[in-house]
Formats: C-alpha cells, sequence, structure tokens
C-alpha cells in the first residue's frame, strides 16, 4: 500500500520545490514550515514588532503576550513542572554551551565529564573546551554495533568523580534512541547532573521530562519544523539553580550599578538582550499546529516510511548502513564509491540528501570512515519521494561502479 502523508499540504515549500523537479530527504538537518508558522511570522510583523517585557505600550504588550504564551505551549508540549523551566535560547547549541558556562563553577581539576562517542560537536565540543578550562577529564562511552552506548562499560566509567553526563537522545548520524533511562540512573547514582540533547529526539514523540528525569534537556526549533535561530533549554527547578550567569546586558539583569550587579533567575536571567522574538512566537504556532496533529498517526507514518528506506538501502549490493537505524533517517556507505561523489550525482537529480561527516568528525573517525550519505524524513514525505530517490540512487551507483 502506498504511503502519502495527509500533511504534506500544510507544507508550501514542498509544492514549490516539487514544481522545481527537487525532492527533500535532509529534515534532519533542518526541517520545512508549516503554513501556521508563516502565517504567525506575517500577523508579527504586519501588525507591529516591538520588543518585549520592557514597553507599555499595545505593541510591547501584544509581543510580550504572544511570547510569554510560547514558553506556556513548549512547558506543555514537554510536560514541564511549569513555564519558568523554559529557557529561550538562539539553537541547541547555545543552550549546550550556556550549559558548560553556567556550570563551569562546578567543575574541579580531575572531575569527570561523560559524553558519547557518538555525539554531534554541538555536544562535545563545549564538554571538551569545559574539560580543559577546568583541568578536568573527559570520559567517552563507547557504542555497540548497533550504534547505541554500551552500558556495560558505561557502568564502569560513569564512576564517582563524575560531575555531568551530557548525551543525546536520539543520534543524528546512526538514528538509534539511547538507552537515557539506564544511563540517567547511573549518573544519579553517582550524584551526577544530567544533560540530554534532544535536539533530533524531540522531533520525534513527545517526551515527558517529569518521566525521563534528566536535569536539563536542550532543543532546537529548526528541526522541529519551526524558526531557526530559535532553541530551548529545559531545567528541573533545583537544577537551574546551580547554573551561574554566562551572558551579560539587558534584560537578564534585576538592579545594576557601575561598581556591582543583581541578576534575575531563571528564565529571564539567562536570556540576555533581545531575544529571537519573532522566531519564538512563530515556534509557538508551529507547536499550536503540531499539537493539533494524530500524534499517533504521525509516528505510525513515520515509521513505516522509515521501515521502506531501511529495506529499499539493504536490498541494494554494496551498500552498508551505519548501526542499525530506527527512526526517521539512515546513513551509509557505498562499496568503491566515495560519499562526496554519490552526493554530487543525487543532487544533479533533484535529491536533497547531506553528504559528509555530519557534525560528528570523531564518531566517522571512530567507524574509520570520512563521511556518509545520510537520509533523513519528516511528517510531510511519502512513497513517491522515496520512489524518486531510490531511482536516482540506482542511476548514480550505475555510473559510479
Amino acid at each position: 500500500m502506498a504511503l502519502t502523508s495527509p500533511w504534506r499540504a500544510d507544507f508550501p515549500a514542498l509544492a514549490v520545490l516539487e514544481a522545481q523537479g527537487q525532492t527533500y530527504l535532509d529534515s534532519a538537518a533542518t526541517a520545512q514550515k508549516p503554513q501556521a508558522l508563516i502565517n504567525a511570522l506575517t500577523g508579527y510583523y504586519t501588525c507591529g514588532a516591538a520588543n518585549v517585557h520592557r514597553a507599555q505600550h499595545q505593541p510591547a504588550e501584544r509581543a510580550t503576550r504572544a511570547y510569554e504564551d510560547a514558553r506556556i505551549k513548549l512547558a506543555k508540549w514537554l510536560n514541564a513542572a511549569c513555564p519558568t523551566e523554559i529557557v529561550f535560547t538562539r539553537g541547541a547549541t547555545e543552550a549546550l554551551n550556556l550549559l558548560a558556562y553556567g556550570l563551569e563553577h562546578l567543575i574541579e581539576a580531575d572531575d569527570e565529564i561523560v559524553v558519547s562517542a557518538l555525539e554531534h560537536h554541538a555536544n562535545l565540543l563545549p564538554w571538551q573546551q569545559l574539560a580543559i578550562r577546568r583541568n578536568a577529564r573527559l570520559r567517552v562511552l563507547p557504542i555497540d554495533a548497533d550504534g547505541r552506548i554500551d552500558l556495560g562499560p558505561a557502568s564502569e566509567l560513569i564512576g564517582p568523580r563524575t560531575r555531568l553526563l551530557a548525551v543525546s537522545q536520539l543520534s543524528n548520524v546512526i538514528g538509534s534512541w539511547q538507552p537515557l533511562g539506564e544511563l540517567l540512573t547511573l549518573a544519579k547514582a553517582r550524584g551526577a547532573l544530567t544533560i540530554v540533547d534532544g535536539a533530533q529526539g524531540v522531533v520525534h514523540g513527545r517526551h515527558d521530562m517529569g518521566r525521563l528525569g534528566c536535569d536539563f534537556y536542550v532543543l532546537s526549533s529548526h528541526k522541529l519544523y519551526g524558526p531557526d535561530g530559535v532553541g530551548a533549554l529545559y531545567g528541573r527547578g533545583e537544577s537551574l539553580l546551580q547554573l551561574r550567569h554566562w551572558q551579560f546586558g539587558g534584560e537578564m539583569v534585576r538592579v545594576a550599578d557601575y561598581q556591582s550587579a543583581e541578576f534575575h533567575a531563571a528564565p529571564l536571567g539567562f536570556e540576555a538582550g533581545t531575544p529571537p522574538i519573532s522566531g519564538v512566537i512563530g515556534f509557538g504556532a508551529t507547536l499550536d499546529y503540531l499539537a493539533g496533529l494524530d500524534a499517533a498517526a504521525v509516528t505510525a507514518h513515520e515509521q513505516a516510511l522509515h521501515d521502506r528506506l531501511v529495506a529499499g538501502l539493504e536490498a541494494r549490493e554494496g551498500i552498508r548502513l551505519l548501526g542499525a537505524p530506527q527512526t526517521a533517517l539512515a546513513s551509509f556507505v557505498v562499496d568503491g564509491v566515495h560519499h562526496a561523489d554519490l552526493g554530487h550525482l543525487l543532487t544533479e537529480q533533484g535529491i536533497a540528501v547531506r553528504s559528509g561527516n555530519h557534525c560528528a568528525m570523531p564518531l566517522m573517525k571512530h567507524l574509520g570512515l570520512d563521511g556518509a550519505t545520510r537520509v533523513s524524513l519528516g511528517l510531510y514525505n511519502d512513497d513517491a519521494d522515496l520512489e524518486r530517490f531510490f531511482r536516482a540512487l540506482d542511476q548514480a551507483l550505475e555510473l559510479l561502479r
């Protein structure tokens, strides 16, 4: 039975791309945007832009109300205890850097920070650099053949000197869900703070922060069908209290004098300067749109499409999948074919996939590769997209092999 997406028409760019002969299969990098988001951005700018929290005139009150409503919507989306546990940032990368600087005072020489071998650079480099600054040790959890963090070594590497554990929820390269329950339990037993990179995971399914039990969770709007330049940090109430301020300026200050200042607590204390107001408002509209969908139907559609993608790749000779992808994406290499050459020929045929190291150079080195081709899916993709991809893939491989 053919898989068609009932939500495809909600994303106007897809019709434009299709008319141009383009097939978009790069949603793990950034997703296309629903009309609801476009309407919200147009409405905000058409009705009068204004800064938030800083004036009593009508445009400012309207902008502030919409901005804070988005915080409430995201708190509900994540089932946070209250909206004040949500800090808006300019992306998941900024959220992770906020944590690396905000928690720096807790790290002493010879303390240990634990990450995994499959982390995106955004969830590796801030901790690597923190370890260097504080003369601490960075421990790396190995992965198994399926691309999941190996719990055996993890139980030993997460030890009495572990102060922070920072791991991805869903690998952006392998597409594997990580065993967060076991990992967070190990870290908590050692008294360590836990950080989850949810940039990929938040797109696929609703994740309850109360049940997940991490101290911090970060995400990017642009992968969750929202605007770019917007991200968020969820922090458990008591965990947020351990953060020190890391950016200083307007909005985050409560009282200032020439020689001293006092700062707001979270969230405003960590939203220095003019925030991405239009983006946050647009993100709120995107969350409204997503909340109106049948979540079970979306999950079933994505999974069925993913299964067909994996089956099609496995059926072709000489193609090797990286790990055992579970959700929404698959990365692969082809015997005797360079990923850049394949990416070039796919691009010439209008197939938008991603080729390279996917911001995970250490993982690629661990796998003995210099890169791979990644196909990633959104809720708007359908069988026709996969058919065009496989047709283009076969033609490219015929030329390259």
